[in-house]
This record gives C-alpha cells, structure tokens and sequence, in this order.
C-alpha cells in the first residue's frame, strides 16, 4: 500500500515570542514494513539544523524560528509504501537495549490494578502469548472515547476511569507490560481508516513489547489489532512526552494555541 500524509501543526501566541526552538521526529525510518517514497517538513520562517539519528533509530531534526514569533507552521507532506509485518518490527536499525525500557515514567508507572492486570495475564504462556493478552484486557479496561482524558492523564487514571484514548491504551499497556518483565515502549505514526463506521484519528499511538527471539512487536490495543500495512511509524520513547513528533520551547510570556489537521490517504499504485 502506498499512503500519503498531509499533517500541519500551527502555534499561535497572543504576544509574540522572542524566539522558538524545536525538536522534530517528524521523518519516518525506513525498515521491513515501510519505505519512504519522498517526505518534506517544512517550518515557516524556520532554520534548520542538525539531523541525527538516536540510540532508538529515529531521525531527529533540530529548528530555530527567530523571534519576534505569532504564529509559526510545521507542515509534514509526503508518501510511504507500507507492507503488513504482522506487527513484528524488522530491518529497524537501532543500538539502545530493549531492558531499557523497563523503567517506568510517571505516566506509565503501574498501580494496583495495573499490576493486577499484569498478573491476569501471567498464565498466557510465553511472551508473545501473554503480551496478546495483555492488548486485549486493556481494550477491554478502557472503552474509546475522546475528550475524556487529557495529555497528562496516567495510564493508572485511565484504567480507572475506563475510558480513554489512543495514548491511554498505549500507556495502560506500557505500564502492565512492563509490571510483567515485558520491556515496553511508546510508538507515534499515523493511520489509515477506510470509512468503517468508526471514529478514528490518522495521528496515531501505540505500543511496542519486546519478545525475546522475535524482538519489538506492535499492538494497537485501541483498535485491538497488531500494526499492519496501514500504519506509519515515526518513532518511539518511554511515554508520549519522550516520543512526541514535535518538542520545543518559545521563550516569551504569551498563551500559546496549537491547532493540528492530519490527513492520510492511500493512493493506487
């Protein structure tokens, strides 16, 4: 399948800012189940700096916008060509060990009932078995419903609230994962729905849990499915925080209002 994406970011302040400074995960790497095709990130304004690659093998980009600021665009055009890995990641190139992500953040950080819903899944078999597990108790823990929870809401407080969004069930299952000894990470990307009834968002999340012998594998307990030819994969870290696409600071005093359209589409090839 081949998808293409049209993702913009505007911020806007009421006084303007001195200056900002981002950080973008913004280009997909290319492994087994995707290929970029072509791919711009354009800032308005904005000077580029260093591009680097991280110990996880995602590709980090640096931008300065210089001040005075009021509003600023991060447009993100481009097309990949995808194919259904069964969840499995392969061919991606990185160098930080997968017990590294074993530690806890205080968003993912499990309580009682997580660590309840870790142990339920304790009999499952091997690690593969009980990570399928893990994916479907927390899609059945947490209902989807937008608007209930907010970007610092805990994966303890979305289990118990019982319902949540992309980010909660990735959270909820990063935490229990990782209460069982299973290392766990967040992944964002983007995703493509055909129109099936269902409310979905194409600025995706979800999760990656190590199995020994076959190693990061996806779960997107949100659509109670593992990653497929219609997922992109932009990059991952402990929590949503660590692997947000775009992190930067504007140096003022002004309220700053982010809007975001994401729009991905699949073309015929």
């Amino acid at each position: 399948m081949i998808l293409t994406v049209d993702h913009v970011t505007c911020y806007r302040y009421n006084r303007p800012a001195r200056a900002l400074v981002q950080s973008h995960r913004l280009m997909p790497s290319n492994c087994a189940g995707q290929r970029v095709l072509n791919w711009t990130v354009t800032v308005t304004d904005g000077i580029a700096g260093g591009t680097f690659r991280d110990g996880a093998g995602d590709w980090i980009q640096g931008w300065t916008v210089p001040g005075p600021v009021s509003e600023v665009t991060v447009a993100v055009r481009g097309a990949v060509e995808t194919s259904d890995q069964a969840g499995v990641l392969r061919g991606h190139r990185e160098l930080t060990p997968p017990d590294c992500y074993l530690r806890s953040t205080s968003v993912t950080r499990a309580d009682a009932a997580l660590t309840a819903l870790a142990a339920e899944a304790g009999d499952a078999g091997e690690a593969l078995d009980r990570a399928h597990r893990l994916a479907d108790l927390v899609a059945d823990a947490i209902a989807y419903k937008p608007g209930v929870t907010e970007a610092h809401t805990t994966a303890a407080e979305a289990l118990k609230l019982g319902r949540g969004v992309c980010q909660d069930h990735a959270h909820a299952l990063i935490a229990a994962a990782r209460a069982a000894g299973l290392p766990a990470r967040y992944v964002s990307g983007y995703l493509f729905t055909a129109e099936d009834g269902r409310e979905h968002e194409a600025a995706h999340a979800w999760a990656e849990v190590w199995v020994h012998g076959l190693g990061w594998v996806g779960f997107d307990a949100a659509n109670r499915c593992c990653p497929d030819d219609r997922y992109i994969r932009l990059g991952s870290g402990l929590d949503a925080a660590d692997a947000a696409p775009i992190r930067g600071i504007a140096r003022g005093h002004g309220i700053e209002r982010l809007e975001v359209q994401v729009a991905v589409q699949a073309v015929q090839q």
